[in-house]
C-alpha cells in the first residue's frame, strides 16, 4: 500500500488488486485516495498507512482533531431556536387559579392582564370566568347598522368583560352602549346592547310614555340597571339617581322600588328600598357599612355560578376529609348554618355555606398557608374546617370548640355559653348523628 498510483497504469490488470486491498481500509481512507488529485505531487507527499491498525490510529487522530471542545459549546439553545411560547387569546379560569398566577402561565406580566380585564388587584374571579389575554384585534370595516343595536340574554357567570371579548367589541363600548360602568354588576335575565344603533325599538317608545305615568314608583325587575329605567320613563339619568338619592354605582336589587321624578313625583324615603340583606337579625342591628358588604356579597353570588346543595355537601364532606376533621361534623355546621347554601350573606356579612366573615377569612387563610376567596364555594369549605379544626384543637372539649364556632372562642372561655349558643351545640351535635 505504500506503492503511488500511475495515470498510464492499464485499469483492467489493476482492479482485482485495488478491490482485494481496499476492503480492508476504513470507508475515510478510501475517499481520501479518491480526491487526491495530480496536482498534489508538488506538495508534500501524503504517505499511506502500511496497516491496518495504522490506519485506524490516523483515522482517530483526523476525528479527534475536528472535535469542538465541550467548554466552548452553549448549555442552552439560542433564543432563536427556542420554541416559540403560544399564548391563547383567553383562559377560562379554574379552581385555585389567581390572576398572577394565570399571567405567569403564559408569560404575561400581572398588570397586563389586570388592565386587559379591567380588573384590580383586589378584584375576584370565579370558575369558568374567561380571562382575557391577548387584546381583541383591530377591526378594519365597521358593523352594519342593522346588527348594530342587536342584544344578549346575562347568563349566570356572564361578566361584561367576557360579553364583550365573545361578541368581539370592546369593554368600553359596552359600557358606553348601555350606560354601565366596570364596576355594575349585571345579573342573568339582563339585556346588554352590542352596538350603538336604534334597534332596540322598546326604548324609544316608551319614552313617550304619559307624565301620569312616569310620576309613579317602578318596581325593578331582574336585569335592570338604573340608565335602562330611565331611558324606559323618558327621564335623565341624573334625575332618577337624584330623586331616589342614589350615585351611579350604587347597587339596585329586585323588588326595590324606585321614584320615578315628573310633575307629581316625590323624593322616595330610603326606608322603602328593600335591600337583599336585612340590617338586623335577631334583635341586633349590624353596622350600616357591614351591611353595604353584605348586600354586595349577595348580589356578586346572585350572579356567579354555585353548586347545588347537594353538590356543596359533597364538597363540605370531601374537604374535611382531606383536612383530617371528621366529615358528619362538618357537614352538621354547614347545615345548621346555610343549609348548604352558598349563596346565603348574613346581615353580619358572614359569608356562604359556612357563613365565615371577612375577618375569621383571614384568620383562616394563614391557617392553611394561603389566601382564601370566601366567595368561592370550595375555599368556603376550606376556611370555614380550618376553622373548626383549630377550636378543636385549642377548646377544652368539643362543645366548647363548638360553641367558639359560634360565639368566639374568647368570649366562651371568658364568660361560658350563652343561652342560644347552649341552643346552638346542641343542634350541632343532632345533626352531626343524622349525617354520620
Amino acid at each position: 500500500m505504500t506503492t503511488t498510483r500511475s495515470t498510464k497504469q492499464s485499469p483492467r490488470p489493476g482492479l482485482p488488486l485495488i478491490a482485494a486491498t481496499t476492503a480492508t481500509l476504513p470507508a475515510v481512507m478510501l475517499s481520501s485516495l479518491a480526491v487526491a488529485q495530480p496536482a498534489d505531487a508538488d506538495a508534500r507527499p501524503q504517505t499511506v498507512p502500511a496497516t491496518l491498525a495504522a490506519a485506524i490510529e490516523a483515522q482517530a487522530a483526523a476525528v479527534k482533531a475536528g472535535i469542538i471542545p465541550a467548554a466552548s459549546v452553549s448549555a442552552a439553545l439560542p433564543s432563536a431556536l427556542q420554541p416559540t411560547r403560544v399564548t391563547p387569546s383567553a383562559h377560562t379560569v379554574a379552581r385555585g387559579d389567581t390572576v398572577s398566577g394565570i399571567a405567569g402561565r403564559y408569560g404575561l406580566s400581572t398588570t397586563a392582564v389586570l388592565k386587559l380585564n379591567n380588573l384590580k388587584s383586589n378584584s375576584v374571579i370565579y370558575p369558568g370566568q374567561r380571562i382575557k389575554l391577548k387584546a381583541a384585534a383591530a377591526r378594519t370595516a365597521a358593523a352594519p347598522a342593522s346588527t348594530a343595536a342587536r342584544t344578549y340574554t346575562v347568563k349566570s357567570g356572564d361578566t361584561l368583560g367576557g360579553i364583550a371579548g365573545r361578541h368581539g367589541v370592546r369593554l368600553s363600548q359596552v359600557l358606553s352602549w348601555n350606560g354601565l360602568k366596570v364596576t355594575s354588576i349585571i345579573y342573568p335575565g339582563q339585556k346588554i346592547r352590542l352596538g350603538a344603533g336604534t334597534a332596540v325599538a322598546a326604548a324609544p317608545a316608551r319614552s313617550a310614555a304619559p307624565a301620569a305615568t312616569r310620576s309613579a314608583s317602578y318596581v325593578i325587575k331582574s336585569g335592570d340597571t338604573l340608565s335602562g329605567i330611565a331611558a324606559r320613563h323618558g327621564v335623565k339619568l341624573a334625575d332618577i339617581l337624584s330623586a331616589n338619592r342614589l350615585k351611579v354605582t350604587s347597587i339596585i336589587y329586585p323588588g326595590q322600588k324606585l321614584a320615578i321624578p315628573g310633575k307629581a313625583a316625590a323624593v322616595q324615603p330610603a326606608s322603602s328600598v328593600t335591600p337583599l340583606v336585612p340590617s338586623s337579625f335577631l334583635g341586633y342591628t349590624y353596622p350600616a357599612a357591614v351591611v353595604s358588604s353584605a348586600n354586595k356579597n349577595k348580589a356578586l353570588l346572585n350572579a356567579s355560578p354555585v353548586p347545588s346543595l347537594a353538590q356543596m355537601q359533597s364538597i363540605v364532606a370531601d374537604t374535611a376529609r382531606r383536612m383530617g376533621v371528621d366529615p358528619a361534623l362538618a357537614q352538621a355546621f354547614a347545615y345548621q348554618e346555610s343549609g348548604f347554601n352558598q349563596r346565603a350573606v348574613s346581615p353580619a356579612n358572614a359569608i356562604g355555606t359556612m357563613q365565615v366573615i371577612p375577618s375569621s377569612g383571614e384568620w383562616a387563610s394563614d391557617l392553611v398557608g394561603r389566601k382564601l376567596n370566601l366567595l368561592d364555594p370550595y375555599d368556603n369549605a376550606t376556611a370555614g374546617i380550618a376553622i373548626i379544626r383549630q377550636l378543636i384543637r385549642t377548646s377544652k372539649n368539643l362543645d366548647y370548640a363548638i360553641a367558639g364556632y359560634y360565639q368566639g372562642q374568647y368570649s366562651v372561655n371568658k364568660h361560658g355559653m350563652f343561652t342560644d349558643t347552649k341552643h346552638y351545640v346542641a343542634a350541632i351535635k343532632a345533626h352531626r348523628k343524622n349525617f354520620s
